[in-house]
């Protein structure tokens, strides 16, 4: 109650909020130092909810100790360089073709094996570790590309993805730029990045974006449909493609109005001369619809999971082959249906 009402300071009110974290005795502790830390945690909670205040549960600092021990556990794996990179292919959609790669960062965690990405990447992008690990997966992305094409393999394009944190960086096109001179020319880097951050800071993205294009060096923007962009911003937007979302792609042959998303999406990014590359695609019906539809580029299980380079290497060797024995290149894409 006495935070309801503003404070005066120098003629200007101010609004003071408070966020409580409570410990009881006894039940919580019974001496000064365990209530503390047992109100800390709780206070912890508070921050992650939104709530203005809560009760310490038994289970919080089992929640914290876990969240302590991950945090520890990724600055040693950043030092050691656990982090590998697996790439999924894009498939054009007109030939049946690889003609690019998404490289998707998984963490060889020695003590469980290949961890998620969703298990480890939000608190790499709350502790800042997301932007040597970002570094890391750009340089490397490209580093593999030069492995492949010295191996005589046609290797395509690599899309890596890029955080909020990354994004905000002064020199992100510097960063970017700097990575592609060192390890294979602006053809060889492909950047996504989300529509919800996107539209975060809409005039420092953009400038930033610019900056990168401006050299070469395409962008796609990430999970088109499920953000809000306004119309009016994504003709400004410096994108060179769209990635429709797996949700749309997953309810189109589920009826007309699923199917009329997917139709606009393609014919609203056909009529700004951007690419559209279509998500999850994940069964022969659905691959067929985009076809029928002219979306550019399919990828998704029905074509290939994300693997790691050898595999990649086997598979445009393969292609390579089928090429030679077919110059249109259309029998690459038997295996794919």
């Amino acid at each position: 109650g006495c935070f309801r009402e503003p404070f005066g300071l120098q003629g200007t009110e101010l609004r003071v909020a408070a966020r409580a974290g409570i410990a009881i005795y006894p039940v919580d502790g019974e001496d000064a130092d365990t209530l503390f830390k047992n109100a800390e945690a709780a206070l912890k909670k508070v921050r992650e909810s939104g709530e203005h205040y809560l009760f310490y549960a038994a289970d919080m600092n089992a929640r914290a100790a876990h969240a302590l021990s991950l945090e520890t556990r990724l600055r040693k794996a950043v030092q050691e360089q656990q982090f590998v990179l697996h790439y999924q292919p894009k498939i054009d959609l007109a030939t049946d073709e690889i003609c690019g790669l998404e490289a998707l960062i998984r963490w060889n965690d020695p003590e469980t094996g290949l961890v998620p990405p969703m298990q480890f990447i939000p608190l790499l992008e709350e502790t800042g570790m997301i932007l040597e690990v970002g570094r890391w997966a750009i340089r490397s992305a490209l580093s593999q590309r030069g492995e492949w094409r010295t191996a005589g393999l046609t290797a395509p394009r690599i899309a890596v993805n890029v955080s909020a944190l990354q994004l905000q960086q002064r020199d992100f096109p510097d960063m970017v730029m700097a990575a592609v001179q060192q390890d294979g020319g602006a053809d060889a880097l492909e950047v996504e990045v989300t529509e919800s951050l996107l539209m975060k800071d809409v005039q420092a993205t953009i400038a930033k974006l610019s900056a990168v294009r401006e050299r070469g060096v395409p962008v796609a923007m990430d999970d088109f449909g499920t953000g809000y962009s306004s119309l009016s911003y994504i003709a400004r937007l410096p994108i060179n493609s769209v990635k429709i979302d797996r949700s749309f792609i997953m309810g189109m042959a589920g009826g007309p109005q699923e199917m009329a998303i997917v139709t606009t999406i393609i014919a609203l990014a056909h009529s700004l001369n951007l690419k559209v590359t279509a998500e999850g695609v994940e069964t022969g019906e659905q691959s067929r619809l985009l076809k029928l539809l002219r979306c550019d580029e399919g990828q998704g299980y029905l074509f290939s999971k994300p693997l790691p380079a050898g595999e990649i290497a086997r598979m445009l060797r393969l292609e390579a082959q089928e090429r030679r024995v077919s110059p249109t290149g259309r029998s690459a894409g038997k295996g794919r249906r």
